[in-house]
């Protein structure tokens, strides 16, 4: 955001800790708490139990759902640093889970998924064929798919809002500067006082600049490559045919863009679908599988 050329309320930049507590904000949802910290020293507070906080509703500015998928995934970067493990071997590697709430892996040598602590196992080849299936009947579901695009198309208008906003920026510390000049070349103000207004706003329109064309190109690029339903359900009706003829890293991209997670049972498969991106590419994931 600073590289960007955008700047807090103050006109300061921004902190990582200014962005952590503006995500953590339940109000963003709905819900202001209150009372929730007593002092404990100079420099030290604690949470109060839940039961002593206060609560009031105000109208939100994003769903509970956004709301909670961000600070899960703030939960999850907070946590101790993984070091990247390799490439998975196996399609399912790492999304595959048994319902025991182990995961599940395919040992060497053997054709199979396998949970080393209750030693449920399903073969990987009809693991695949289950979850090709399951994909092809889910979105070939008109309901599921006019969710994504409806998604996608409100991504366009607030990726559209954001440019109109970053072009208004940029016209204001443009305003800013001229008045910056005028007061210079009036007396207003000494070469020094000029020197100290004008130069973070010039560095400020730099960084605005240069973010433009990122921001119009992407804008560009979602209008270009809208999607109709009939597009998708048409391309999800064939995707067990052309699934065959993709190489495994082709297929494992797809399967990592639209799956969460796999439960197997006894059995039973539970999938759980990721929240496909609104853009092109979480609506078009299927359509053009296998094409080159």
């Amino acid at each position: 955001m600073n590289a960007a050329g955008y700047r807090t309320r103050e006109n300061s930049i921004w902190r990582d800790t200014s962005i952590l507590r503006i995500l953590n904000e339940s109000s963003a949802k709905g819900i202001y708490y209150f009372n929730t910290m007593h002092q404990t020293g100079n420099w030290r507070t604690e949470t109060k139990p839940e039961s002593e906080w206060g609560k009031a509703e105000c109208e939100p500015i994003v769903t509970e759902e956004l709301w909670n998928q961000v600070n899960r995934i703030i939960e999850e970067q907070l946590k101790a640093w993984n070091r990247p493990g390799k490439a998975p071997m196996h399609l399912f590697s790492g999304l595959a889970h048994c319902s025991c709430g182990h995961k599940m892996y395919v040992p060497s040598k053997s054709p199979k998924y396998f949970c080393r602590k209750c030693r449920n196992k399903m073969a990987k080849k009809d693991l695949e064929e289950a979850i090709v299936l399951h994909m092809q009947a889910t979105f070939g579901q008109r309901n599921r798919v006019n969710h994504h695009l409806e998604s996608a198309a409100r991504n366009l208008a607030e990726k559209s809002a954001l440019l109109e906003v970053h072009r208004q920026a940029i016209q204001k510390v443009r305003n800013e500067m001229t008045q910056t000049h005028r007061l210079f070349v009036e007396g207003q103000i000494t070469v020094q006082g000029f020197g100290d207004f004008y130069k973070p706003a010039e560095q400020r329109l730099n960084q605005l600049l240069a973010e433009l064309p990122d921001l119009e190109a992407e804008v560009e690029h979602l209008k270009t490559h809208q999607v109709s339903a009939d597009d998708v359900l048409r391309e999800s009706a064939t995707l067990k045919d052309r699934w065959p003829e993709m190489a495994s890293a082709e297929k494992r991209k797809v399967v990592e863009a639209l799956i969460e997670k796999i439960i197997i049972g006894d059995g039973e498969l539970d999938i759980t679908y990721s929240t496909l991106p609104s853009s092109e590419e979480g609506c078009k994931s299927l359509q053009g599988l296998g094409h080159r």
